[in-house]
């Protein structure tokens, strides 16, 4: 169970019930949590999907990870082809 003062404060901010609030929470929580490999391979594998190329992508992936809730280190293309590709 999430901190009772955060699902307070989400609930009293919206319209979502205290059950409701606490998964939100969790999900949010979890999102956040996943290691920085398994980020950059799942994002790569989202915008490869929509068609991106790799030049493009591994940008668009190396200016996301700067500005998550704790920043990753800072990662080369090259870094990031190696946890792609291995």
């Amino acid at each position: 169970m999430p901190d009772p003062a955060l699902v307070s404060h989400v609930v009293a901010t919206t319209s979502l019930t205290a059950g409701e609030a606490a998964r939100v929470i969790e999900d949010v929580i979890a999102f956040h949590a996943q290691p920085v490999e398994v980020y950059v391979r799942a994002r790569h594998a989202s915008l490869k999907a929509y068609g991106a190329r790799n030049p493009e992508i591994f940008a668009r992936i190396a200016e996301e990870l700067a500005h998550r809730v704790v920043a990753a280190p800072e990662l080369s293309e090259r870094q990031l082809r190696r946890i792609v590709y291995g």
